[in-house]
């Protein structure tokens, strides 16, 4: 898949950006790049091969899950002006 630079302005249109031609020119290289790379990536005979969730074979270190700080809710909702059920009560603005 190949960009044009009529491709570029609606990207940058819709992106709300203004772009002159020298950035146009630059913009249209590199994500001409990016989707070489990625047509280049899908030629890739990746069958019989595993995904992988790391590239290293590597344990993760977990630590035991123990409560380290005291509930303080009640002390840092007192300053709030509305709160119902441990939950902040805020003002609506978004209209139905």
């Amino acid at each position: 898949m190949s960009l044009t630079l009529n491709d570029v302005e609606k990207i940058a249109k819709l992106s709300r950006l203004t772009l002159n031609d020298t950035e146009k020119a630059a913009t249209l290289d590199k994500l001409n790049a990016v989707f070489n790379l990625v047509e280049k990536m899908q030629s890739v005979n990746t069958d019989g091969v595993e995904p992988m969730s790391h590239p290293h074979e590597v344990a993760l270190r977990l630590r035991d899950d123990v409560v380290t700080e005291s509930d303080r809710a009640e002390q840092y909702q007192a300053v709030a002006p509305d709160v119902r059920q441990r939950l902040y009560i805020v003002p609506q603005v978004i209209e139905d």
